[in-house]
């Protein structure tokens, strides 16, 4: 099983000085998404919450919708030694078999492919997931207030345990429409930490998340826009700046996209009427 954290050495230099000691590092390792023993996708992961990753890249390329279209999720076996067996399972490879009735990947969708862990796998197959999978608008609320979401950063910060230990690790926090906590996650990479939050709420039976709002720790991409919208999410904040294209599909599909949510500043670029202002703003 791989490792969330590693230790390794380092020479660390201060004031002209250099000193010998350990530091602690965020695991990096290859995942490989299968859907019913086909390979689907390989990306670049931190180690835990595999299935979650797994169930959540498929929310957000429009492969399933709910919960009870997976009937499984399982760690393949090892890759064979040469000699007839399989050798040790990395736990690197992951199978989802979907239910019964449940159509595979099409083929514009399925590609075995490196995904880094900086970003993820965006592109005109999945501009087009998201405008033609997604049938159903998304919640009118919550209702916020600049207040509420303010104190959402720091949540999501008190949250990242990882991140305390190792300085490198993004994450994602699913919050309901009273600030409560639902759910946080971490990774290398940003898509990532997002598609655990969305498979765990699939795996639980708990989507769309409706009423919902999703802080993520940098920018907002299109790409987690694109999530959102896949997952019902209807409020996507981040600590950074969106793109461009993340504000087109955001007002495009309903989203409240709040950036720069740092203290009681925060730019609103889309879906507005979910933020109410005091009477006397």
């Amino acid at each position: 099983m791989g490792r969330v954290t590693e230790r390794r050495r380092v020479v660390r230099i201060r004031g002209g000085r250099a000193t010998e000691r350990s530091d602690t590092l965020a695991g990096e390792e290859p995942m490989e998404i299968r859907v019913g023993g086909a390979p689907l996708a390989i990306t670049m992961r931190t180690p835990g919450d595999d299935f979650a990753l797994a169930a959540g890249f498929l929310v957000s390329e429009g492969v399933v919708h709910s919960g009870d279209q997976v009937a499984r999720v399982v760690y393949c076996a090892g890759a064979e030694d040469g000699t007839g067996g399989r050798g040790a399972n990395s736990y690197n490879v992951v199978d989802v078999v979907l239910a019964d009735g449940v159509p595979p990947p099409a083929p514009s969708v399925a590609r075995n492919v490196y995904v880094s862990s900086s970003c993820g796998m965006c592109g005109r197959t999945s501009i087009d997931a998201v405008r033609t999978t997604v049938r159903r608008p998304l919640s009118a609320g919550p209702e916020l207030t600049p207040t509420l979401l303010s104190e959402l950063p720091e949540r999501l910060r008190a949250g990242q345990k990882v991140f305390d230990r190792t300085g490198g690790l993004h994450a994602a926090a699913l919050f309901a429409a009273d600030g409560t906590l639902l759910d946080l996650r971490e990774d290398v990479g940003r898509h990532n930490a997002v598609d655990k939050v969305v498979g765990r709420a699939l795996l639980d039976g708990a989507l769309p998340l409706d009423g919902t709002v999703l802080m993520v720790s940098g920018r907002a991409s299109f790409e987690l826009v694109q999530k959102a919208v896949m997952a019902g999410v209807p409020v996507l904040a981040a600590v950074s700046a969106p793109s461009s294209l993340a504000v087109d599909l955001a007002e495009e599909a309903g989203v409240t996209l709040v950036g720069f949510l740092r203290g009681d500043s925060m730019n609103v670029y889309a879906g507005a009427q979910r933020v109410v202002l005091p009477e006397d703003s």
